[in-house]
């Protein structure tokens, strides 16, 4: 707000969606000012109620590029590379500081800068560690993405081949749930392997579908499951290294026991809980043993009942699957398999989702019968 229109000398677009918006172009001037944009976006709140929502950046890109000269327009995807290289996207911020500094765009040396984190107290070594990487990502820009890119690796590699793909899975659910529960799904998954190597001869891509979606379903995000991730420890670790002084928590829930309905858009209206609500968080994480037993309150909610209708009703089609697999219908089934990737949301979005699934799921079975039942009359 102290900033007049068009007087803008440095962009620092840590978040590219606000420094697109009105308000931060308005202060942009081709021949004044200088954009450094993380080219990364953040999901919004629009994503909640429209999943397909278009995260591209480029459009952000153009907007902010038509302010500014090319010469002084740098967008950069700070958000991987400081992830990569340091291990937590929040030094991207810093990252973008370094890059500046670098260009000169900055009034103040990089003595003054790390004195500055210094002073600050919190994760100094890394925000050191990212001025510098910016620093050099301004100079040469090449290889800083190299020395990201073994690190990026290991991330895709660590997912790749059916059993670290069930071995990552089994390792989640039985925080989730479980080792028994975990148990269960990964002789599932073992089966549909089994079974696909029998009847398509496939090399395990429909099972690391199978793994990859039947966990999702299998862990939906339940009253237990958010008191379990407040509760372990890592949300007031994360609290910590990013604030400090006199800070006071707030959670915005919607427990739907107990939460009425906005009459307009037919949501749960949340309600907003003091810091004392750490300690029923830590209490409710202790009772995920309740999960799809008659004690489970949570259980009779009418999403809560849909999403474990939703895991039965995956099981029974995926053994639909496996009793027709041929090589012919091999994709067809994979793609069968994935249409819990379109089942995202909550409540009334997550119903929305849901249905939207069954009509593509049902056009792909039939496919899927037609392939299977004509390979059955030509034997």
């Amino acid at each position: 707000t102290r900033i007049s229109d068009g007087a803008c000398d440095l962009l620092l677009g840590c978040d590219i969606v606000v420094a697109a918006g009105p308000d931060g172009v308005s202060k942009l001037r081709a021949g004044r000012t200088t954009s450094i944009v993380n080219s990364h976006v953040a999901p919004t709140s629009d994503f909640a109620t429209n999943a397909d929502l278009d995260l591209s950046s480029a459009a952000m890109e153009d907007c902010l590029r038509a302010t500014t000269d090319d010469d002084d327009f740098h967008v950069i995807d700070s958000t991987r590379l400081a992830t990569a290289l340091m291990g937590d996207a929040i030094a991207s911020n810093l990252f973008l500081v370094g890059f500046a500094l670098q260009k000169g765009r900055l009034p103040v040396g990089i003595g003054a800068l790390e004195r500055a984190i210094e002073l600050n107290g919190r994760a100094v070594a890394m925000n050191k560690r990212a001025l510098a990487w910016g620093r050099l990502a301004a100079h040469d820009p090449e290889q800083v993405v190299a020395a990201a890119r073994p690190q990026q690796g290991k991330t895709q590699q660590s997912t790749r081949g059916l059993d670290e793909l069930v071995a990552n899975r089994v390792a989640f659910l039985t925080q989730y749930q479980s080792a028994r529960f975990a148990r269960e799904y990964a002789l599932f998954v073992d089966r549909v392997a089994r079974a696909e190597r029998l009847g398509a001869h496939s090399d395990g891509r429909l099972a690391e579908t199978v793994a990859r979606y039947l966990s999702k379903l299998l862990a939906y995000k339940d009253e237990y499951e958010v008191a379990r991730l407040y509760a372990n420890g890592d949300f007031q670790r994360q609290v910590q290294s990013q604030f400090e002084g006199d800070y006071k928590l707030q959670f915005h829930l919607s427990p739907p026991l107990f939460t009425p309905r906005d009459r307009d858009t037919g949501r749960f209206i949340k309600l907003t809980f003091g810091p004392w609500f750490m300690k029923a968080f830590e209490v409710l994480s202790k009772g995920k043993f309740l999960r799809g037993t008659p004690l489970d309150i949570f259980g009779y909610a009418k999403h809560r009942q849909l999403q474990v209708q939703m895991i039965r009703d995956y099981r029974a089609t995926v053994e639909e699957l496996l009793d027709g697999l041929t090589a012919e219908n091999l994709d067809l089934a994979i793609e069968i398999a994935s249409i819990p990737e379109h089942i995202r949301g909550y409540d009334l979005v997550l119903e929305r989702h849901y249905q939207d699934a069954l009509c593509k799921q049902s056009e792909l079975l039939d496919a899927f019968r037609r392939v299977a039942g004509s390979r059955t009359s030509s034997a």
